[in-house]
């Protein structure tokens, strides 16, 4: 297993055959992620980087064909309903296996942008240099730095003024190989006036050992533009999943994070919305389901900075069989923002008594013509909804799906039908898995 350091860095950029400035952003971002500790907050972090193995996939562009990518990558994403979605429902899909896009398709389309982000540096250097690392900076955390190191893979948006995308585009990311270190980098730019619906789908396989997938999401919502982000990560249990994701919005844009978390060991995760102009909204609807040896510290982030700017948070958290679900956000209203609103609903659903929850927010409103509200329940299945469910003929763990179908209601309903499915398909699995 080759290590991770300078000389792996220089191979990597190489093997890309990226430009100088990038070789040196890497080295930096490499400098830092040694300097930084883990996060003092959240779940406890024990990650072994001497044995992850940092890159995995041939330096060559995506394949344009289905016919023409590899057999067992081919049967992996066919197995996940990845292609059926494609044909059915998606304007363009690329399909990131390991460390490397093997397959992107997009329909014809004047002047929208779909790449891998390897290939959007290569053809679009100067639009890309402009966005790239402004949003979320590598020396962030310990994790942004890693990820600037080593990133490889995500995808590339662009969407031109006055276009509305009519169908969503999907991007799909897989983990197969043991202790896999996956750094995806997604940068997405709405222009003004335009709309854009992306969808991205996350699993791996399951190992006794740690893997980590270590994401940076950019997003630049426009001027009087809409994008909907909606994530379904289906991890499994030895995967970290620490990420950062953060959108700018423009005057009059609305920003939506529709983040759906089911698997994963650890998952450290904040969607954030930053309403730098007048009139913006933004909002996040959030599911974290946490079972035995998971640990998902999940939430959102709204920094208001514009005037009459609003937000909402809602977050719903279940935990079983020993699982740990926390919610973990930040509002801030700043004293510039007048007039601005926001509203977080945080509730948990706790299903036995190994299980456990907590709500920690963070809530700053610096003018006083601004409005901010917070409510936060924490509650059990109740004994009397079962009694009533199983006495109509339904078995103990179908009553748990119907309860908790009920108490997700809201993510669900922003989720295209496919989606909404797929999950309820992944939630009664959960729960049926002793």
């Amino acid at each position: 297993m080759e290590k991770l350091n300078e000389d792996f860095i220089i191979n990597l950029s190489n093997n890309k055959g990226e430009p100088l400035w990038m070789k040196n952003f890497r080295l930096n971002s490499y400098k830092k992620f040694l300097e930084l500790d883990n996060p003092s907050f959240g779940p406890k972090i024990n990650i072994d980087f001497d044995n992850l193995v940092y890159h995995k996939g041939l330096f060559a562009p995506p394949s344009c064909s289905w016919e023409n990518v590899d057999k067992k990558v081919k049967n992996t994403f066919n197995d996940l309903g990845v292609i059926e979605a494609e044909n059915k429902y998606l304007k363009g899909v690329s399909n990131q296996y390991e460390s490397e896009v093997v397959y992107h398709k997009m329909e014809e389309s004047d002047g929208i942008i779909f790449l891998s982000t390897d290939e959007a540096l290569k053809k679009y250097p100067e639009l890309f240099e402009k966005y790239f690392n402004n949003l979320v900076k590598y020396e962030e955390n310990k994790y942004t730095a890693l990820n600037g190191a080593l990133w490889s893979g995500g995808s590339f948006i662009y969407i031109p003024p006055y276009t509305k995308v009519d169908r969503p585009l999907q991007s799909y990311f897989r983990i197969d190989t043991k202790n896999l270190g996956q750094f995806e980098r997604t940068i997405i730019i709405v222009d003004h006036d335009s709309s854009l619906h992306y969808i991205e789908g996350c699993t791996a396989k399951n190992y006794s050992t740690t893997s980590l997938h270590a994401g940076v999401v950019e997003i630049y919502v426009g001027k009087n533009s809409t994008c909907k982000y909606s994530t379904i990560q289906n991890w499994s249990k030895d995967v970290y999943n620490l990420v950062t994701k953060r959108a700018i919005l423009e005057e009059g844009a609305y920003m939506q994070w529709v983040d759906g978390n089911i698997g994963s060991g650890v998952t450290m995760k904040y969607p954030s919305c930053i309403l730098k102009g007048d009139n913006s909204k933004a909002s996040s609807i959030s599911i974290a389901y946490a079972k035995e040896g998971q640990h998902l510290d999940a939430g959102a982030k709204m920094i208001h900075l514009g005037k009459y700017t609003k937000s909402n948070i809602i977050s719903k958290s279940i935990a079983s069989g020993g699982g740990n679900a926390t919610y973990r956000g930040t509002v801030k209203i700043t004293k510039n923002a007048i007039g601005s609103k926001a509203s977080v609903k945080c509730d948990t659903l706790i299903l036995d008594d190994k299980s456990k929850s907590d709500t920690i927010p963070t809530n700053i409103v610096n003018n006083n013509s601004s409005f901010m509200e917070h409510e936060a329940t924490v509650s059990k299945i109740s004994e009397d909804k079962l009694f009533y469910l199983m006495s109509r003929g339904l078995d103990e763990d179908k009553a748990k799906e119907l309860i908790i179908m009920g108490f997700i209601s809201a993510f669900r309903e922003e989720l295209p039908t496919e989606y909404a499915v797929e999950l309820n398909r992944l939630l009664a699995i959960n729960i049926g898995d002793k």
